[in-house]
């Protein structure tokens, strides 16, 4: 009961952070329940289901704060079109990496924890030395169409570093900050739901998953997906530049001391 009751508020500081500032629910979450002594097959999936319905719920409110036009009519807003490419190539990504991790190859869940890791701090490290750079990038879809994949290919593996990688692949890629988390967040969602459906299939060739996490999980996911927006509304866009690299660091020294730890 204990370990529940802390689930549900690591959950919901974490989904604080991830749609605000379109990072740090899975890649934050995720370590930290290992250390409690979670297995992979226990935490992924929860996460995945979870973020699927809070991704969603974040965009739809990220819209309704005004922190980003989405649009399902023409003529569809450029917001809208680099969502749906960002979350279409997560969607393949994420697929292909929850077979290939969980029923190919079943990698170690220390191996999964180092890889994302390492991934992160890696981007994180370039974040903070564009901030010296006065000069914004133009709109580069390629560049973005890279790390969208990147992204989707660990959200499958350890239900983290999404955010994080395609965040800071928009601010190379010349995408404003805080309109760059309201696309996250929705696509994160949609990329998530297709993560569920792989799990989903590979449970049917008797890979077993446990949803004892996820009532505490989804339940302090939801309520800061709502509360968050708001945040990314008031709070000044040069905060969320220097955020997003700074948060990504952070997240993934978090991550790598508690492969260390176990």
């Amino acid at each position: 009961m204990i370990i529940v009751i802390k689930g549900k508020r690591e959950s919901f500081l974490f989904e604080m952070m991830d749609s605000s500032a379109g990072m740090g629910f899975g890649t934050g979450l995720t370590p930290l329940l290992f250390l409690i002594g979670y297995d992979p097959l226990q935490v992924v999936p929860i996460l995945l289901i979870s973020e699927a319905v809070t991704g969603v719920t974040s965009g739809i409110f990220h819209h309704e704060f005004q922190n980003v036009k989405f649009s399902i009519k023409r003529p569809i807003t450029k917001e809208t079109k680099i969502m749906l490419m960002i979350a279409g190539i997560g969607c393949f990504a994420i697929f292909f990496s929850v077979i290939l991790t969980y029923y190919s190859l079943k990698l170690p869940k220390d191996v999964i924890k180092a890889y994302v890791g390492i991934l992160v701090l890696f981007m994180g490290i370039i974040g903070v030395i564009r901030l010296k750079s006065k000069v914004r990038d133009t709109y580069k879809p390629k560049l973005l169409t890279g790390f969208a994949a990147l992204a989707g290919f660990n959200k499958g593996i350890g239900a983290g570093g999404y955010g994080l990688v395609v965040s800071v692949g928009q601010v190379f890629s010349g995408i404003y900050e805080k309109t760059g988390t309201a696309v996250v967040s929705l696509a994160e969602g949609f990329v998530c739901i297709v993560g569920v459906a792989a799990f989903i299939l590979i449970s049917s060739y008797g890979v077993t998953i446990d949803f004892v996490l996820l009532p505490s999980i989804f339940t302090g996911g939801f309520l800061a997906a709502i509360l968050s927006p708001y945040i990314g509304k008031v709070l000044p866009n040069n905060i969320l530049k220097l955020l997003i690299p700074i948060y990504a660091i952070s997240m993934v020294i978090l991550t790598l001391s508690k492969v260390f730890l176990l």
